[in-house]
């Protein structure tokens, strides 16, 4: 079973029928930490979230999961998503009055709504909750931003398709399990075939040239930074947590040595994953 947030014809339910196959079995959750909650339990084999969107940016709640939980990342997938307006049957552009979504699909399709008068938009938890909303109250003023998915289960008429600002519109998911025993034992120096990549998670002490010897230890063995992302530290105002994706396996020497070298000068660290990487 596999767990993701929201309603089903989310995005995010759309992510793991990729990834896991159409006939895989998956539950929905009502919000993030439900999903990682259950990983960690065991009460579920895998999980599917959202972690960044390439017009909206990263989903930070989920960085902040993925260091509190004790799950593993096992592997990335890119998702193209395409928004859709969607309404009850006898509804039309001229009707709506009011469109409810996730506020970040509204955000990714504000040219689109701007154009329509005299629409207010609504944010909802939810693309797909906000779909079945819309569906179970057949109100021809009321439109859902979502997927065709959405459509497809809530019996809704797609009004305009890829209404997204931007085609190049992709969330990157990340699949996580518990982590286990075997992946928190220390790997090997053998080097891994496939392209790979390594998110980690650490903190520095606060003092000057910090955050460019933690970088430092990377430079020095060439090995290339994907994505660097700061939160704040919980409990240390002004100082915060670096999340970074790394080129290479965890198991590859310089990455294993770069990471045992960040451990001597930084005051927490911990490895979330190491897996594929997709382009």
């Amino acid at each position: 079973m596999i767990g993701y947030q929201g309603e089903p014809g989310a995005y995010s339910e759309e992510a793991l029928r990729q990834a896991f196959g159409a006939r895989a079995e998956a539950r929905p959750f009502a919000d993030f930490a439900g999903v990682f909650a259950a990983v960690q339990r065991g009460r579920i084999e895998a999980g599917m979230i959202p972690i960044e969107n390439s017009l909206a940016g990263s989903v930070h709640q989920n960085y902040d999961l993925l260091r509190k939980h004790e799950v593993w990342i096992e592997r990335e997938l890119k998702l193209r998503v395409r928004h859709n307006l969607l309404a009850p049957k006898g509804a039309t552009l001229k009707t709506i009055r009011r469109v409810l979504s996730h506020p970040q699909a509204l955000s990714q399709c504000a040219r689109f709504l701007a154009k329509q008068r005299k629409i207010e938009l609504v944010p909802y938890f939810d693309t797909a909750g906000a779909a079945r909303y819309v569906a179970q109250t057949g109100d021809p003023s009321l439109a859902a931003v979502a997927s065709s998915r959405a459509a497809e289960n809530y019996g809704l008429l797609a009004l305009a398709r890829g209404i997204e600002d931007d085609e190049a519109n992709f969330t990157r998911f990340l699949v996580i399990r518990k982590l286990t025993a075997r992946r928190k034992a220390q790997p090997g120096a053998k080097k891994s075939r496939a392209p790979m990549k390594t998110s980690l998670v650490f903190s520095l002490r606060n003092a000057p040239g910090a955050m460019h010897k933690g970088l430092a230890v990377f430079a020095l063995r060439d090995i290339d930074l994907y994505k660097i992302e700061s939160r704040p530290l919980p409990g240390s105002p002004w100082q915060y947590l670096f999340y970074l994706d790394v080129a290479g396996a965890y198991a590859d020497e310089p990455v294993h040595r770069a990471v045992e070298h960040l451990k001597e000068i930084s005051t927490y660290l911990k490895v979330l994953g190491s897996y594929p990487r997709i382009d």
